[in-house]
């Protein structure tokens, strides 16, 4: 069997002997068409796994939520790594165990009304509308809008389908998370080590810039999240509204994608306010725009020292090209994904330094280090 290592030993004396090639135009013409299409063959298999990229980028995103959380227990109670991570776990179920513990009751009661009452306020909706011209004429168009029943039963399939795929993946993200939550040091000097020794310091800069920009936004948003929900339902249940802190609760939830609350939670509270009379309809529009203006022109400016200041055209945007380019797990991660492109662009194509990055931010609290045993 010929040995590998005597014949590169044989290549090496040749190559040192023999005179080295000149670099010919069609030497140079070929290079190229390699790179060329080596680059959009790279680029067609990162097309193809866009999926497992997004998935990767939720756990990542869970990892940081976990991170945050078991850094400040480990700033105030000098416990080590493993044990604040593991209160911090256990401390998240235990809130969210006991939160659907005490209010599921409450919210499937509050749902039920809500399923119960829609068609017979959509049905009073109807019937003042039919009393002017317009109206029906609005709702004639409306009706030859309407599904017939194959389509109903192919959406439903449809959506099974889709509830038990997002079901998958929020198991998948969640494990995901926690073992990168677990061992932080370990994947960041992993990502680390895929760039030339020369650039790992600026691409350490860059990551630990989108980190901190990411835990800002995160700590904003969920501030945000738990205004707009409880706002909606308190408002709501003051005018009248019926099932208003189930709609409170979809509209606190829906606002992770920013400009969504109040379109998920607008169109069951119209309709239930409407069916409940006209003074209640105004008066729950009156909420939701009210709500929507404080969330706003008020609540977010004073949560800008604590997340990464978004112009809402570019979020409204980022929105749209993501749920365009990669559907609905798009549009839930578009704004962390917008962040990421502003920070890389601020970094790589305007040059800037990351304290200028970080200018509104917290210094990144370094990971702890790998255990070798």
């Amino acid at each position: 069997m010929p040995n590998f290592i005597e014949q590169s030993e044989i290549l090496s004396h040749s190559n040192a002997s023999a005179p080295s090639p000149r670099d010919s135009f069609e030497r140079r013409v070929f290079r190229g068409t390699a790179i060329v299409l080596a680059t959009l063959a790279g680029a067609y298999v990162l097309w193809l796994l866009v999926d497992l990229l997004l998935l990767l980028f939720a756990c990542a995103l869970v990892s940081l939520i976990l991170l945050t959380l078991t850094n400040a227990m480990r700033r105030r109670t000098l416990l080590p790594f493993g044990v604040c991570l593991t209160a911090t776990v256990l401390g998240s179920m235990a809130v969210i165990g006991g939160s659907v513990w005490f209010f599921g009751a409450t919210m499937q009661g509050e749902f039920a009304e809500l399923a119960t009452r829609l068609p017979a306020a959509w049905e009073s909706v109807q019937a003042r509308l039919l009393n002017s011209p317009i109206g029906a004429s609005l709702l004639e168009r409306a009706r030859g809008f309407a599904p017939t029943g194959q389509t109903v039963v192919t959406a439903v399939t449809s959506t099974l389908a889709a509830v038990g795929g997002a079901v998958s993946g929020v198991a998948i993200v969640l494990v995901g998370g926690l073992y990168l939550a677990a061992q932080p040091t370990l994947y960041t000097v992993g990502l680390l080590r895929l760039f030339p020794r020369h650039a790992q310091e600026p691409a350490a800069e860059t990551l630990d810039a989108i980190a901190v920009s990411l835990r800002n936004w995160l700590k904003g948003q969920a501030l945000g999240m738990l205004f707009v929900g409880a706002a909606t339902g308190l408002g709501l249940w003051l005018v009248g509204v019926p099932a208003a802190w189930a709609i409170g609760l979809v509209a606190g939830l829906a606002e992770f994608v920013p400009y969504a609350g109040i379109i998920f939670a607008g169109i069951p509270a119209l309709v239930l306010g409407f069916g409940q009379g006209t003074d209640v309809g105004l008066w729950t529009l009156a909420v939701l725009v009210a709500v929507q203006q404080i969330q706003g022109n008020i609540v977010m400016p004073l949560l800008q020292n604590k997340m990464v200041d978004l112009p809402p055209a570019i979020t409204i945007f980022g929105i749209i090209a993501a749920g365009i380019l990669f559907g609905v797990a798009g549009v839930l991660l578009a704004t962390p994904l917008t962040i990421v492109v502003l920070v890389l662009v601020r970094r790589l194509y305007l040059r800037e330094d990351l304290e200028e990055v970080l200018e509104s931010g917290e210094e990144p609290v370094p990971p702890p280090p790998i255990s070798t045993e």
